[in-house]
């Protein structure tokens, strides 16, 4: 994470191959990053600052990311309400976006959301290995599987 957030200090030099990343995209990988280690601080500081862009910009992808991240926060703030109404508002828009993975990965944190809910939590964990399964992203149908199996 500090790697990341060393790139915002760096300046900017001539690149011969490709891009340099612009804030849409750091902001894009601090947020996620920070939604995958559960780090509430950073959540709370660039989750809202991608969001800002995404929504300024139109873009969806990057807003339902945002979404997501600002659902795990509220989650680890204990507003399960909050963090319910934004994990949807992100599936919402990766299921019109067709994005397998991400839905995936969405409907993996609703069903920790909803862990004190088991049936609640085993729809959204197989939904979530369903659409790890059709893509083939093995690591994470592994993960669900695992969930489902701990749910007894």
């Amino acid at each position: 994470m500090q790697s990341l957030q060393e790139g915002f200090e760096k300046q900017g030099q001539p690149v011969n191959f490709g891009t340099m990343a612009h804030d849409h995209e750091m902001y894009l990988n601090l947020a996620d990053t920070a939604m995958e280690l559960r780090d509430e601080v950073a959540i709370k500081k660039y989750a809202p600052m991608l969001e800002e862009l995404a929504m300024r910009d139109n873009h969806k992808l990057y807003l339902a990311i945002a979404h997501r991240a600002q659902g795990v926060g509220l989650h680890l703030a204990g507003k399960n309400a909050e963090a319910e109404m934004r994990l949807h508002q992100a599936l919402e828009i990766f299921t019109e976006l067709g994005c397998r993975w991400q839905m995936g990965r969405t409907l993996f944190e609703l069903a920790q959301l909803s862990a004190k809910k088991k049936a609640k939590a085993r729809e959204y964990f197989l939904q979530a290995l369903s659409a790890f399964e059709e893509i083939q992203a093995v690591h994470y149908a592994e993960q669900a599987r695992s969930a489902l199996s701990s749910l007894g």
